[in-house]
């Protein structure tokens, strides 16, 4: 047994010694600040390039290459007022869709032997 452990710490501690230290330097608040800022619009500009967003803003009358355009010339306080919003306007299914998957979900547990809640009804 003792032979067993010592063996098993052997490998794990000269294992150990292989993997390679990390490091990390201290950045600035400008650097930290910039960087945020580019992958805000990035993702922005990321979203702008899906095929089902360039397809609504063309149905809306939007061109797609202005509104690129626009968001490259957003400011970073635009920028993080239009990413708060964007987690708030509405998206996903209703509460009809909600309750009908949820139906499905029981009722397959219920015919694999799971739950036991539809023999009362």
């Amino acid at each position: 047994m003792k032979c067993a452990v010592l063996s098993l710490l052997v490998v794990f501690f000269s294992t150990v010694s292989l993997l390679p230290a990390a490091r990390a330097g201290v950045i600035s608040t400008e650097t930290h600040l910039a960087v945020g800022k580019l992958t805000a619009k990035n993702q922005l500009q990321a979203a702008l390039e899906r095929q089902d967003v360039r397809t609504q803003l063309i149905s809306l009358g939007v061109d797609p290459e202005k509104a690129k355009a626009r968001v490259a010339n957003l400011t970073q306080d635009e920028v993080a007022k239009l990413q708060s919003r964007i987690g708030d306007l509405p998206a996903g299914a209703g509460a009809i869709e909600v309750i009908g998957i949820l139906f499905i979900v029981l009722l397959i547990l219920e015919l694999v032997g799971v739950i036991n809640i539809f023999h009362k009804l």
